[in-house]
């Protein structure tokens, strides 16, 4: 089983895109008119498609939108709100820069921090669940944030602040990989705490609870072999961060920049498997899995 491709694409695609608008939105690039179109086109084609790969992975996405109704409580819902919010804004934004060559400053910060705190949601929905302790740290949201800013300086011709941001990215990513693969046992949780039996003897299942696959089995457990993980790693930090610090290193041409951007989606692509593959979910130990 391996995690929902939807899932793999909204992570990604949502997370580079608002990455986009963040910078656009403090003006950088400086660019106005068809330019500043051809930039607004990428950002909303990347956040907008991560979205809508996001509804595809709900079980009824037509009952969408009752998520944005939850949020006083539901870091879904405020994402969502603050997506939308974000799009309307920088809509506007890009808009005056377009058609009337006009930067509006007040519309641009908003944009980009409404943008920011739509990858800041998104994160906090993983970061929040208890129920999978290596997603359940403060590293998760500064992982997204910094991934998203790095992605950003990289498609909005950053380079200077790409290449600040994607080692920084790049360290707190191995910082997550190093402290999430003791994050289940140092939890402390087992059958007998799961169970709520271990204070009257040793617990273990009799047997499987089901003949077959189930929704909590596709969603939740997901099993990748630690020499997988290792080859995946490699070619996440590879690809995600260390090749296109080295393409930006050598002599600018847009050719270097494009695979400098390709080669970061691919190395994303990877560490967003493996954040799901690897999460642990404790409903695996109902099933025999951990």
């Amino acid at each position: 089983m391996h995690p929902a491709p939807s899932v793999i694409v909204f992570t990604t695609l949502s997370g580079l895109g608002f990455g986009l608008l963040i910078w656009l939105g403090l003006g950088l690039p400086a660019v106005t008119g068809w330019v500043a179109f051809a930039f607004f086109v990428i950002a909303y084609g990347l956040a907008v498609g991560g979205l809508m790969a996001s509804t595809f992975h709900l079980g009824r996405p037509q009952r969408a939108i009752k998520a944005f109704s939850q949020w006083r409580s539901s870091w879904l819902s405020r994402e969502g709100i603050c997506a939308v919010a974000a799009l309307l804004v920088m809509g506007l934004y890009a808009a005056a820069l377009v058609f009337l060559d006009m930067r509006i400053p007040v519309l641009g910060w908003l944009g980009a921090l409404l943008s920011l705190g739509t990858v800041f949601t998104t994160s906090m929905i993983y970061a929040q669940l208890s129920t999978v302790p290596r997603w359940k740290t403060p590293l998760t949201p500064a992982l997204l944030v910094s991934i998203s800013l790095a992605g950003g300086a990289l498609l909005a011709g950053q380079a200077s602040a790409a290449l600040i941001l994607l080692p920084v990215a790049g360290v707190i990513q191995v910082l997550w990989w190093v402290r999430g693969d003791g994050a289940f046992a140092a939890s402390g949780t087992d059958m007998a705490s799961a169970t709520g039996l271990g204070g009257i003897g040793s617990v273990r299942a009799f047997e499987a609870p089901h003949t077959g696959t189930n929704y909590l089995l596709r969603e939740l457990v997901h099993q990748v072999g630690r020499k997988h993980a290792l080859k995946l790693r490699a070619i996440a930090l590879g690809l995600g961060f260390i090749l296109p610090v080295l393409m930006l290193l050598v002599p600018f041409t847009h050719a270097m920049a494009l695979f400098a951007v390709i080669s970061h989606v691919a190395g994303i692509a990877a560490s967003r498997w493996l954040f799901f593959a690897e999460a642990e979910h404790v409903v695996g130990l109902y099933y025999g899995k951990r």
